[in-house]
């Protein structure tokens, strides 16, 4: 079997409304009860729902937020996470107040936003925090990622603009699947950089890690692995890249990854 599987949460962990299947939770028990270590590899912040489904699955272990901006082991509360370039968050700030669009602002365990509204409201229900708008100048920590929140037509508009020095991670959720998240990170920062990160903290060769994806933004860590895997509902960067495909995460796809990691 495999020493360690990264799994995305929107489109792979949780499906449609929120909800995370009673079998793929008692696979991942599996896996871990048999000795495989499990890691998140998600868009999402190390708070709210993503930390409690990273300590549900590996309650002493790494793992991997924020498009790989965010690393940490969520027992020690140690991190491994990079700071976002400070010379490029003034121009970014700028432009979302000149274009009225919703960035939020990262550290590893609190955001800000720069726009109130519906957007923000209901992102805060789907990352299963209080929706208390907070403004960058009480943000506490130090900053690792932003990300624009914005309508899947606005996302050409969005990342058309030069971002010198910095790296695109888009993604859809099946939660808000009217909106787009464009994580901005500093470049070369990504699922991959974070995964090979954890792989050489479990002291496990990435050709023995399978990462378990759906969308354009798991790809470089489907290409940093010996098993990459696409689900049912992947759209097509995320299928190019992969080695194996399951079912989609509303038929229980990600289970299916799991069980092909206990016989590899």
């Amino acid at each position: 079997m495999l020493g360690l599987i990264c799994i995305d949460v929107d489109g792979t962990l949780v499906g449609t409304g929120n909800i995370i299947r009673e079998d793929v939770w008692a696979a991942l028990q599996t896996a871990r009860a048999q000795g495989v270590r499990l890691a998140l590899c998600s868009g999402r912040p190390a708070f709210g729902n993503a930390r409690a489904y990273a300590e549900r699955i590996d309650g002493d272990g790494w793992h991997i937020f924020q498009n790989g901006a965010s690393i940490v082991n969520v027992s020690s509360g140690h991190s491994l996470s990079e700071p976002f370039p400070s010379e490029s968050l003034p121009g970014l700030l700028a432009r979302a107040q000149q274009e009225d669009r919703l960035l939020e602002v990262y550290t590893d365990l609190d955001f800000a936003i720069t726009k109130p509204g519906d957007y923000a409201e209901r992102h805060a229900r789907l990352l299963g925090v209080p929706y208390h708008p907070k403004a960058l100048s009480d943000l506490s920590g130090d900053v690792v990622r932003v990300q624009w929140v914005v309508a899947r037509e606005q996302e050409a508009a969005v990342t058309a603009a030069p971002y010198e020095g910095l790296s695109l991670h888009p993604a859809g959720s099946p939660v808000m699947p009217d909106a787009m998240f464009i994580s901005v990170t500093r470049a070369g920062v990504g699922k991959g950089s974070a995964v090979a990160q954890v792989a050489r903290a479990y002291g496990v060769p990435l050709d023995r890690v399978m990462m378990v994806g759906d969308g354009e933004n798991d790809v470089t860590a489907m290409r940093e692995v010996g098993h990459p895997v696409a689900m049912g509902n992947a759209d097509a960067p995320a299928r190019q890249a992969a080695r194996h495909f399951v079912g989609h995460v509303d038929d229980g796809g990600l289970r299916e990854a799991v069980e092909l990691a206990l016989t590899l």
